[in-house]
C-alpha cells in the first residue's frame, strides 16, 4: 500500500502532538539477508513509533559494492550483515510518522539518513534497512542523524548522497589548491564523485581512468576528461592533458594528486614510479593487499600518501551543494533500476561492472 505524501510543510511540528501519514499498513516488505547468494523479500511488521522516534518510508536505495560483496561471497566480506537481518544503507526517505516528543521533523519531508547515526548505533552503518519499505529512526537529530534533502535534487540522485560523501571526502584528502591537476583511477560511483568533488573544490583539471567503456562514456558525458586504459598509458595521457613536471627520474606528468578509487596494484605502482616531486596519493578503494613502499624515494621526492575511509557530517552539505548546483546531471550515472521484489537481480547487475555503473532499488515501484 502506498503512503500518501504530504508536502508543503516548512515549519516545525508542534510539541506534544504526534503526526502520522494516512494509510500506514501493518506490515512492510523487507529484504532479508540469508547468506551467500540468498536474499528473500518478506512481509514483516512495521516498527512501532515511540514518543522520541520517527518512521520514514524509503523512496530510493542504492546498491553498494559492499552489498554486492556480502551477497556474492557470503557473511564477513562486506559490511557486517547478519544472516536473517535487513540491510542496505544508501537511501533517501520520506518522513511518514513523528513521535509526540519530536519537534523538528514534519511528516512528508524528504530526508537523508546518515548511516553512522540514523539507527543510533554506528555498527548499523551498513545495515540501516535501506532495502526495507520503512525504517525506524530513534531519537533523530536534524542535521546530525537525518538531513533534509535539497528540493533541487531528484529522488534518484539523492539516493547517491552516501557514496558521493565517500568520494567527496577523498577529494578533500587530496588537500588540493586552486587550479591543481587531479587524476582519478576508477570511474565507479565513488571515483566519479571524487572527480566531481575535486572540480567543486577548485581543481583546474581532472582526468579519470578506467577499463570500462560504459563507465568512461558516463564520465565523459559529465564533462570529465577520460583515459581508456585498454588503449592508453595513463602517464602518457596525463602528460598530454596536464603537461610535464619533474620526478626523481626526469620528466613526468604534472599530476598534483592521484586518487585511487580502483584498488588495482598497478595504480600505486604508477604513483611510486612516476609521481612528481611533491605529488600526493590518496587511496579510497577498499583493498587489503600488502604493497611495497620505497620510503627513501618517498622522502627524496617529498611525496605524501593518505588514506580516505568513510565520510564526515560536513560532507553531506558539500555533496548536496554539488548535486543541486545544476552543473552536472548526477542521476545520469544510474544505469539500472529494479523494484524491491527483484533485489537479487539488482545485486547481480551491480556486480556486473562491464554493463553497469550505479544500480538502485526503486522502493516505491
Amino acid at each position: 500500500m502506498n503512503i500518501t505524501n504530504i508536502s508543503g510543510h516548512d515549519g516545525m511540528t508542534g510539541s506534544g502532538t504526534s503526526q502520522t501519514s494516512p494509510e500506514l499498513p501493518a506490515t512492510m516488505r523487507s529484504a532479508v539477508y540469508l547468506g551467500k547468494e540468498h536474499v528473500e523479500v518478506r512481509d514483516v511488521s512495521i516498527p512501532s513509533v515511540g514518543d522520541d522516534d520517527i518512521l520514514v518510508r524509503n523512496i530510493c536505495s542504492g546498491v553498494c559494492g559492499t552489498d554486492v560483496a556480502v551477497y556474492s561471497h557470503g557473511p564477513g566480506t562486506g559490511h557486517k550483515v547478519d544472516v536473517g537481518g535487513e540491510f542496505g544503507h544508501e537511501t533517501v526517505s520520506r518522513v511518514v510518522a513523528v513521535g509526540r516528543n519530536v519537534t523538528d521533523f514534519q511528516v512528508g519531508e524528504r530526508v537523508y539518513p546518515y548511516p553512522l547515526l540514523a539507527k543510533g548505533d554506528p555498527h548499523r552503518a551498513g545495515t540501516l534497512g535501506g532495502f526495507s519499505q520503512y525504517m525506524l529512526c530513534p531519537k533523530p537529530v536534524r542535521g546530525v542523524s537525518l538531513y533534509p534533502v535539497d528540493p533541487a535534487i531528484s529522488d534518484r540522485a539523492a539516493s547517491l548522497i552516501e557514496p558521493f560523501t565517500v568520494g567527496m571526502r577523498a577529494a578533500k584528502h587530496a588537500h588540493q589548491r586552486e587550479g591543481e591537476h587531479i587524476m582519478v583511477f576508477g570511474a565507479g560511483t565513488i571515483g566519479i564523485a571524487a572527480a566531481l568533488g575535486s572540480l567543486q573544490l577548485g581543481a583546474g583539471k581532472v582526468m579519470i581512468c578506467d577499463y570500462s567503456r560504459l563507465r568512461l562514456e558516463k564520465a565523459a558525458a559529465l564533462g570529465l576528461q577520460v583515459c581508456d586504459l585498454n588503449q592508453d598509458d595513463p602517464i602518457d595521457a596525463a602528460r598530454a592533458y596536464f603537461g610535464d613536471a619533474r620526478s626523481l627520474d626526469g620528466p613526468t606528468a604534472d599530476i598534483d594528486c592521484m586518487i585511487d578509487a580502483a584498488g588495482a596494484e598497478r595504480v600505486f605502482e604508477t604513483f611510486m614510479a612516476h609521481g612528481k616531486i611533491y605529488g600526493r596519493f590518496v587511496v579510497v578503494a577498499v583493498n587489503n593487499a600488502m604493497r611495497q613502499l620505497d620510503l627513501l624515494r618517498l622522502t627524496f621526492a617529498n611525496q605524501t600518501l593518505s588514506g580516505s575511509g568513510g565520510y564526515m557530517p560536513e560532507d553531506v552539505a558539500d555533496v548536496q551543494r554539488l548535486m543541486a548546483c545544476g552543473r552536472w546531471d548526477i542521476g545520469s550515472i544510474i544505469t539500472a533500476s529494479y523494484d524491491l521484489e527483484h533485489i537479487e537481480d539488482a545485486l547481480r547487475a551491480a556486480g556486473d561492472t562491464a554493463r553497469n555503473l550505479t544500480v538502485v532499488i526503486d522502493m516505491e515501484a
